[in-house]
């Protein structure tokens, strides 16, 4: 069966809905594309079959790395998870690399902020939907302080 590599996506049962009510089941298969991403990090191509909509996805969130860093391990397949580790493992050992022949102090701050910024990678998403909720809070605490000066 056709399942995307990268979100989990898979066939769905449906019911075929007829002009007199007749329901028929059937299965809708996402449309799943062989595809070869270009990783920034790697430097390299790496091909998943990935549906069409997470392409859309990928390419809106800002890259194939931006996008497979922050999505969840479950939904990724085997190959994915791969890429993944290996993304990490380059962003890490870059951070190795800048630090050699630096004062012990300045390694640590180094290996720091690229742990810092894989945690931040990861985070971004969580980061973007608390700010998203407190937004609305505060709408909601500038609402009832608007009636209270009405009244």
């Amino acid at each position: 069966m056709a399942r995307c590599e990268l979100t989990g996506k898979g066939p769905v049962v449906k019911n075929l809905v007829s002009h007199s009510n007749i329901k028929t089941k059937f299965k809708a298969f996402p449309n799943v594309q062989k595809k070869k991403f270009f990783s920034n990090a790697l430097g390299e191509f790496v091909t998943l079959k990935v549906a069409t909509s997470a392409i859309k996805s990928l390419e809106h969130f800002g890259g194939f790395d931006k996008f497979i860093l922050n999505q969840d391990n479950k939904k990724l397949s085997p190959r994915a998870m791969t890429a993944k580790t290996r993304i990490i493992r380059k962003i890490a050992g870059g951070a190795k690399k800048a630090a050699k022949g630096m004062s012990t102090g300045a390694k640590v701050a180094v290996a720091a902020a690229a742990g810092a910024a894989v945690v931040a990678a990861a985070a971004g998403v969580a980061m973007a939907a608390s700010s998203a909720a407190t937004k609305g809070k505060k709408t909601a605490a500038k609402k009832t302080a608007t009636k209270k000066a009405k009244a």
